[in-house]
């Protein structure tokens, strides 16, 4: 399951995984952000928020998930893996090839700092 919340005032999704990621969890998260960036344009940033990377629950839903950044990454100008998950430090050398967006990563309890991070009050 993905949880999605969108804070509208300072144009961040936070994505929240719990569980394997599946297809579902990519559309459901597409649902909540087009709809604000056909409204706004774009999004400062997308957090993903997850104590640990949970992976995928099929090769579907790795693919659908590629999709999803393709669509979304040149409308995002700042990605935040706010996780202790190894994989970060990974994902984000790998995404950096891929995506227009700054990358960042902080530690799991560092939510609100990725947050000032994105918003432009804390540009370390």
């Amino acid at each position: 399951m993905l949880t999605v919340k969108l804070n509208e005032l300072e144009s961040i999704a936070v994505l929240e995984p719990d569980g394997e990621l599946s297809e579902k969890d990519f559309i459901s998260a597409a649902a909540i952000i087009d709809p604000y960036i056909e409204t706004s344009g774009k999004l400062n940033g997308i957090i993903i928020h997850t104590k640990a990377f949970p992976g995928w629950d099929s090769f579907s839903a790795l693919i659908t998930h590629l999709k999803f950044i393709k669509e979304h990454h040149k409308k995002v100008s700042h990605i935040a893996f706010v996780t202790d998950s190894p994989i970060a430090a990974f994902a984000e050398h790998v995404a950096s090839h891929f995506v227009s967006a700054e990358i960042k990563n902080f530690s799991f309890d560092e939510l609100e700092k990725s947050i000032k991070w994105i918003s432009g009050g804390d540009n370390k």
